[in-house]
């Protein structure tokens, strides 16, 4: 029996087992939303293109699975660009499905008409036009097979108007074979013998922690190898939650924003073991003086990222949940105490480390600090809790302050640095959690780009929660006004801002404001014991800086400190 292009697309898309949608209809892809009706998808939408591209990012954090997001043609798919480079930059595993105009008209400036393809093609993993109705399901194998396999990230599928009109035999294939891609998931044992040799060699080693650890499924692994050995852990901002972070061998996050101990382990550190990491410039600081003592491991499913950034002497390519599961196996139990022993000196050193220079901030009188705001979230929330962020001082503060304890409960754009990300991501990973409690911790610069998605979240009764740190300042880019532009606050003050209780009335929320420090316990607990969405607004200190800070070009061991 013959199926039209729209009905193999959804048809594929529950084969797939795509459960949720997020999309905003258009003219091109009128005959998909047609079909919808007809199959067990749950369609979101949403108030902009991007908020959906966000959402099925957030989606795919929090649960591990494809987010998908469908848009029509032109303008509906440029809206998406932003959302696609924020997935492609931290290795987020989504697919774009995009209406296009009638094949006969492309080229010919018609309605609506845009090249997605060719201005999506540097921030997808890979795109298709689909041109004949025939191949339509073996692209959107293909498209899921890419976008989940190997180091993830976004494909587009750019879907003709006419194709999805025409007509065949519908056969979905039960695997996909590419010639041209066959990712590495076995580490090669020899290079493992090796990492392994190093390892007990080191006495001052670290272990450096990136989101890849989290995408491969690996926190368990992680945790058990540096159990097993006492090895100090400091994470990326994209591998908060991989290592729990109350553990004691728990360095915090490191980098421009990290904590002194972390940045001081990698200064002085003799093996640097790299896990799903990428060297990325907020990491390394000045890279001739990034660790400058040690021998580098670095286990990566992406060939490419090995040896980029930072030339590395053991390279591992593989799966880091395989890798780390073969280090394990390959180290003799007997080594294992005589290792943690010589370790004892480096692990001491690490907690002088933290007693002398802990994460700390000027407590004010009669105004709300707001690293406090994020400890008592952090507080009350519990570990089950996802949390999003927007981009900025909001963004560094739940960072450092937030206690992040299982991996997939951190959403937050890393790579790009997206305003807008935190609350359409915070609303697919609702959409695919109803029963958990989902918080985006916000700033009142970031949370207008998409404060529209209020609409979507009533909509559709997901109770997403919103804290925005009200600084009344676009607060990061005044914090560097503020260090090296000699204090001139040129265009961050934030003088317009709406009533954000009332305009979370206005779209039938509720909210609640806290401009007193005693106020800020009682908010929190109110937001998070109200049904629904809730905008809790905290009037914060405007000048209030992130720190530690390491200035750009600088060494990450020459940290400002509070």
């Amino acid at each position: 029996m013959k199926k039209t292009g729209a009905q193999i697309l959804l048809e594929s898309l529950r084969l797939e087992g795509a459960d949720i949608i997020f999309g905003y209809p258009g003219g091109a892809v009128l005959d998909v939303y047609d079909e919808l009706f007809n199959f067990p998808i749950k369609h979101i939408l949403v108030r902009h293109e991007q908020a959906a591209v966000h959402a099925a990012d957030g989606y795919a954090r929090a649960t591990g699975r494809p987010g998908v997001c469908l848009v029509t043609s032109g303008p509906g798919a440029t809206n998406t660009v932003t959302g696609i480079a924020t997935a492609y930059m931290d290795s987020i595993p989504i697919v774009v499905f995009s209406g296009q105009v009638p094949s006969a008209l492309i080229g010919n400036d018609a309605f609506q008409e845009a090249d997605i393809v060719g201005i999506t093609r540097p921030c997808t993993k890979h795109n298709y036009l689909v041109k004949d109705v025939a191949d339509l399901a073996r692209i959107i194998k293909e498209a899921f097979y890419l976008a989940t396999t190997g180091r993830p990230g976004p494909v587009l599928v750019d879907i003709p108007k006419d194709v999805l009109r025409a007509a065949t035999t519908f056969h979905y294939p039960d695997e996909v074979k590419m010639r041209s891609y066959n990712p590495t998931y076995k580490g090669h044992p020899g290079q493992i013998v090796k990492a392994v040799k190093l390892i007990l060699k080191s006495r001052q080693p670290v272990a450096y922690v990136g989101g890849g650890t989290i995408l491969s499924e690996a926190a368990l692994e992680l945790t058990e190898f540096s159990r097993l050995l006492t090895i100090p852990t400091t994470t990326t901002l994209m591998g908060l939650g991989a290592f729990p972070e109350d553990d004691p061998l728990s360095m915090g996050m490191l980098g421009m924003h990290g904590t002194y101990r972390a940045n001081m382990a990698v200064t002085e550190c003799d093996l640097l073991i790299a896990i799903g990491a990428r060297f990325d410039d907020r990491v390394t600081g000045n890279l001739e003086k990034f660790a400058p003592n040690a021998k580098i491991i670095h286990i990566d499913i992406d060939p490419t990222s090995i040896s980029k950034n930072v030339k590395v002497d053991v390279p591992i390519v593989g799966d880091v949940k395989d890798v780390l599961g073969n280090i394990i196996k390959t180290i003799v139990e007997e080594d294992i105490e005589a290792y943690k022993k010589s370790l004892q000196p480096w692990n001491k050193q690490i907690h002088e480390w933290k007693a002398t220079y802990p994460l700390a901030y000027k407590k004010k009188k009669n105004i709300i600090n707001p690293q406090y705001v994020v400890e008592k979230i952090s507080e009350l929330a519990g570990e089950d809790a996802i949390i999003s962020t927007e981009v900025g001082q909001n963004q560094m503060w739940t960072a450092q302050y937030y206690k992040f304890m299982k991996p997939r409960t951190f959403l937050t754009s890393g790579g790009l640095g997206t305003m807008g990300y935190g609350f359409p991501a915070a609303m697919g990973a609702q959409a695919a959690f109803p029963d958990r409690l989902v918080i985006d911790i916000a700033g009142d610069g970031s949370i207008q780009m998409n404060i529209q998605e209020l609409a979507t979240v009533m909509q559709y009764r997901l109770p997403v929660k919103i804290a925005i740190l009200n600084n009344h300042f676009l607060g990061m880019v005044r914090q560097w006004q503020e260090l090296f532009y000699d204090k001139k606050y040129s265009y961050t003050c934030m003088q317009v801002q709406p009533d954000y209780v009332k305009l979370a009335e206005a779209y039938g929320a509720k909210g609640f404001r806290a401009t007193k420090v005693e106020e800020v316990e009682a908010v929190i607990k109110k937001g998070f014991a109200t049904d629904g969405p809730v905008i809790m607004e905290f009037v914060v200190a405007k000048e209030e800086d992130v720190y530690p800070m390491v200035p750009a070009g600088a060494p990450i061991s020459e940290m400002l400190l509070v």
